[in-house]
């Protein structure tokens, strides 16, 4: 019998974990597992695109609750629609995406016959939560049967703080060439086709950094004539990143055209890529840029991308987090430096075979089997992949391994 697998995550809206969970659901479910997606917001906003194979369930629970008497009712409902969703169901594992689902996935699935597994795509220290969720992930991941985090920093952090005893490694998939979707958004029509491109990515907030990206580029625009910074992604922050750039006189320099579904197309595009993020998990878009080809400057927050750049060879990381005119310094010297980032390029398509897919579930099925799980051969790829550890060494050792 194939293994049955629920992915339980809070949406699948545009962000790095929605698009992980849809990478590694239409995998599981092309190599004939049984696979179910389960969301508490509507389906209707849903960004990423799954395999036909894959079951979608729309619990429609989410949204913002009136003080903590309504907030303590929500949460109710949406365990015991979780509970009524393993049910129904009934997996062999669900797979809980980030902190919430899987507080929720541990507590809906007690006395069940079902494995629970929890992951982290964060790095906890540096981003809080209310006390309520930070007590029960303390409180709850400890009794899940396994529990996933993408970097060996988070893993101990876990296992320090929340007394987690089976913690595997596993980072994310980097599925490669990348997958078309709406709005598409023409480079073309964006930059012209003698501009030297800039780009970064993500969600429009405080996390990433943008403010910071702007004083830096703000700082090197006129000793590196031709280039335009492109920042493409939506978020609460659009208002006052476009008053930082309006306020500094780079309306025509800095642009911020929002979300693009043809991403690829604009790493193809790109001359060098830059991610200004104050704190990280492990950044798909930095995956994804420099498996695509791109040189790229970070900075080297206290996790992530140190664990994607191999600094002075495929990209550069900048230190301290946060530095505004080290971060220019650097991004100046590779702007100005053509042959330097070529180079750089060329090194850092590696991270496609790094973060490959075939690679990256091989991970997945050793954790299945040291579980006991049924059918966990169903999730196997392929290929095998170089890492051939068991799940218990992968907790130790298959991030540097895998990742260096």
């Amino acid at each position: 019998m194939p293994m049955k697998i629920v992915l339980l995550n809070h949406s699948m809206r545009c962000g790095g974990a929605e698009r992980v969970t849809a990478n590694l659901a239409n995998n599981w479910a092309e190599r004939g597992c049984d696979v179910t997606v389960a969301t508490f917001v509507s389906s209707d906003a849903d960004f990423y695109k799954l395999d036909s194979r894959v079951a979608r369930v729309d619990l429609a629970l989410a949204g913002a609750s009136s003080g903590v008497l309504g907030g303590m009712l929500a949460n109710v409902r949406r365990l015991a629609a979780v509970r009524r969703l393993f049910k129904d169901r009934r997996p062999d594992v669900v797979i809980g995406v980030m902190t919430a689902p899987s507080v929720l996935g541990i507590l809906g699935g007690i006395g069940l016959r079902l494995k629970v597994i929890a992951t982290e795509h964060n790095h906890p220290p540096m981003l809080r939560m209310n006390a309520v969720w930070e007590t029960l992930r303390r409180l709850t991941f400890r009794h899940a049967d396994a529990v996933v985090a993408l970097t060996a920093e988070t893993g101990a952090w876990l296992a320090h703080h929340c007394r987690c005893r089976n913690v595997s490694i596993i980072p994310n998939p980097v599925a490669l060439p990348m997958e078309v979707m709406e709005p598409r958004l023409a480079p073309a029509e964006t930059i012209s086709a003698d501009t030297r491109l800039l780009l970064a990515v993500g969600r429009l907030a405080p996390q990433k950094g943008f403010d910071l990206l702007i004083q830096a580029f703000e700082k090197i625009h006129e000793r590196g004539p031709g280039w335009k910074l492109v920042i493409l992604g939506e978020g609460d922050a659009r208002g006052t990143l476009q008053s930082a750039i309006a306020e500094r006189g780079l309306d025509d320099l800095v642009l911020m055209p929002g979300r693009a579904g043809n991403i690829g197309e604009w790493y193809g595009r790109a001359d060098l890529y830059v991610m200004s993020s104050r704190f990280e998990g492990l950044p798909m878009t930095l995956m994804e840029a420099m498996g695509s080809g791109c040189a790229a400057v970070s900075f080297d927050c206290d996790v992530g991308p140190r664990d994607i750049i191999r600094d002075g060879v495929d990209g550069v990381l900048v230190s301290p987090a946060g530095d505004v005119g080290a971060l220019a310094d650097a991004l100046l010297k590779l702007m100005v430096d053509h042959r330097e980032r070529e180079r750089m390029a060329s090194m850092a398509n590696g991270v496609a075979a790094k973060f490959a897919p075939s690679r990256i579930l091989s991970l997945w099925e050793q954790l299945f089997l040291s579980m006991g799980l049924s059918g966990a051969d169903h999730a196997r790829p392929p290929q095998r992949a170089a890492c051939e550890t068991d799940s218990r060494a992968a907790e130790h050792s298959c991030d540097k391994a895998t990742l260096r």
